[in-house]
């Protein structure tokens, strides 16, 4: 069975990023028993178009880095219908995120229908969007709750 997750921020070169390459090191480091007949594919996107074709966004790329992962070669675009189409979950960083949407899904697809899409905190409970970095500086607590987030969806997906 294969499980396919795409993380999505306004300019996927901070917050979804840093998801995408959580959650796969999160899966990297499960044991071979856990994923028997599962197999991961992690993506992110961005909402916008300000930032395709930039890296990740220096200070995103060091917080991954201070914990051994490597997000080298990401590159941000954006989400399309397509996406919406193709994977299982689409897990946003927050409420402007999924305003957003309306600009990229038809109206029929943007009262999610088939329940895809979740914000990233509602996996652990709590209702609040996951701060944005580019806004606050503050790439540390980001990366907790990315962190947080990432560990609960992965539970509550592999149960």
């Amino acid at each position: 069975m294969k499980i396919k997750i795409l993380f999505v921020c306004h300019g996927n070169i901070c917050r979804s990023p840093m998801a995408e390459f959580v959650m796969k090191k999160l899966v990297r480091d499960l044991p071979a028993e856990s994923l028997a007949d599962v197999e991961f594919e992690i993506a992110s996107a961005a909402t916008s178009t300000e930032e395709i074709g930039n890296p990740v966004y220096p200070p995103a790329r060091r917080m991954l880095a201070s914990h051994g992962i490597d997000c080298s070669g990401k590159t941000a675009r954006q989400m399309t219908v397509r996406d919406y189409e193709y994977y299982d979950y689409i897990v946003l960083m927050d409420r402007n995120n999924l305003r957003n949407l309306r600009w990229i899904l038809p109206p029929e697809l943007q009262k999610d229908p088939n329940h895809k899409i979740s914000l990233l905190m509602d996996w652990v409970g709590k209702s609040r969007d996951v701060a944005d970095p580019w806004y606050t500086g503050d790439f540390q607590a980001t990366w907790d709750d990315v962190n947080e987030g990432c560990k609960a969806m992965l539970a509550q997906i592999l149960r």
